[in-house]
């Protein structure tokens, strides 16, 4: 890491523990909610291959093939999932198939051994739960391969509502259906102490049918979170939108773009009128976000990780989006993890984690939306313990946005934790914010205090940490050149 980067990552982090220091501890929860957590979406076989011994017929080099990813692989690579800051681990159908993204499930009772054993994926649940970190899997409720075990038994053709491209649609109207699916997710889940299940490919299910599955789920385990990749009126933990995930790529494709629609889904939860909504830039089925950028990836990504972070709602971040991973959708999309690229994204995510994280505000705080106008969007997070103020100006021009004392309070000033600033009530009574074009600022509301002594502070452990690394360097040089003499 160069020098430069390393002082102002050190800068960055004293000033984000000294904000925390400085803020009354909010009560504790006594029941996390799935609003609290934040997922991290993989797919197995493309994050990390730990052993070679269950890499038959795997071929890295084919991205339509096997590429060797397994259970233990998550294991040796958790720290990535820690340092980026994610909850929730989402590792996708694990189930025996014939395709490396487990959309050709052939069996609900056998793990894909491409990915390794039982006792190797009940590792992964007991490291991870460790660091309370929570595992979800997928279960396909239909359009499995039309090798499954029940499509290949005579008894059972009844089953079977359709075909096509090599895969069956389950009868899910089918009384037998409905309980040989009942009966598969019930011991899925109580063999595995899994902390979450997506159900997908829910075909023709019905809202009522749906709601059963969701209800033996819970009553294996009723902490276990509940939800789907698709819309649905389903009683899931957390909703789905397609048009909430197209909103997220338009408005954050490019600067200026039209962000009208972007919290359409995201105010009734904050109102209290339905659970929470999944927001994501991208998920496994889509082309990348970064696919549809118009302008600088990185940038684009940054602003829109820290929407779908700090807004309203749960988080789904797709794995190697802080890679700035491109493709179509698809195995262009499923590229192997890179672990060799540069920390400033996931610096960046775990930081603004480490805010959400520490904050049951910035969690579960009432939500005021301050302006969202074109793509310059601002918000407030607040509760009895903190107030917290959101920006993200996607914009392409230096934009202000005055936010009266009244809504702020008399005599507090606005922290700057990104940027190490602070913003102060004007003659005009206004707490002017002032962000340059493509730029996001996360503000804490403090009482003020005058001068920042906990940014002082920071940057005089800084300096004193760079004059001794100097002077330690310098002493080292003179070492070795008496030696040489």
């Amino acid at each position: 890491m160069k020098l430069t980067k390393w002082i102002s990552a050190t800068v960055a982090s004293a000033l984000i523990a000294a904000s925390f220091s400085l803020t009354t501890p909010a009560k504790a929860q006594e029941t996390r909610t799935i609003a609290d957590e934040t997922i991290y979406d993989l797919l197995v076989d493309r994050f990390f291959n730990a052993t070679a011994e269950n890499d038959y017929n795997a071929d890295p080099k084919d991205n339509t093939q096997f590429a060797g990813g397994d259970f233990r692989g998550l294991i040796d690579k958790f720290s990535l999932i820690t340092d980026l800051g994610y909850s929730v681990v989402s590792i996708g159908s694990i189930f025996k198939t014939e395709k490396y993204d487990g959309s050709m499930v052939t069996s609900y009772e056998e793990l894909e051994s491409h990915f390794g054993t039982a006792e190797e994926l009940e590792a992964v649940i007991d490291s991870y739960s460790k660091s309370n970190v929570k595992v979800m899997a997928d279960f396909p409720m239909t359009n499995v391969s039309e090798n499954h075990e029940w499509a290949q038994d005579p008894e059972k053709t009844g089953w079977i509502a359709g075909s096509s491209d090599g895969k069956v649609q389950w009868d899910l109207q089918n009384e037998d259906v409905q309980q040989a699916l009942l009966d598969a997710v019930v011991d899925f889940v109580s063999t595995y102490n899994f902390g979450g299940v997506r159900l997908t490919n829910l075909g023709n299910a019905d809202t009522e049918f749906l709601n059963e599955v969701i209800g033996a789920i819970k009553a294996v385990n009723e902490d276990i979170y509940v939800i789907s990749n698709e819309q649905s009126g389903a009683n899931f933990d957390a909703k789905y939108f397609s048009e909430t995930t197209e909103a997220f790529r338009n408005v954050f494709k490019n600067v200026d773009e039209d962000s009208s629609n972007l919290l359409t889904n995201i105010e009734p939860y904050a109102q209290g009128n339905q659970v929470p909504t999944q927001l994501m830039l991208d998920n496994l089925l889509t082309d990348r976000f970064t696919l549809t950028n118009e302008a600088f990836p990185p940038t684009r990504t940054r602003l829109g990780i820290v929407a779908t972070l700090l807004l309203p709602g749960v988080p789904v971040t797709q794995y190697g989006t802080e890679l700035i991973m491109n493709g179509e959708a698809g195995p262009e999309a499923h590229q192997l993890y890179n672990f060799k690229t540069d920390e400033e994204m996931t610096d960046f995510i775990g930081d603004i984690q480490t805010l959400r994280s520490q904050s049951e505000t910035l969690r579960n705080g009432e939500f005021k939306l301050l302006k969202n106008e074109n793509g310059y969007l601002a918000f407030e997070r607040s509760s009895d313990q903190e107030k917290w103020i959101v920006v993200i100006n996607n914009t392409g021009k230096t934009t202000r946005l005055d936010i009266s004392e009244e809504e702020i309070g008399t005599g507090k000033e606005l922290i700057a934790l990104l940027d190490s600033d602070t913003v102060r009530v004007n003659k005009d009574g206004n707490y002017p914010i002032i962000l340059d074009r493509e730029i996001v600022e996360v503000f804490q509301v403090k009482d003020e205090k005058g001068i920042n002594k906990g940014y002082f502070a920071a940057l005089a452990v800084v300096y004193i940490l760079f004059i001794a690394f100097i002077i330690t360097i310098i002493r080292r040089g003179k070492r070795n050149r008496a030696k040489t003499q």
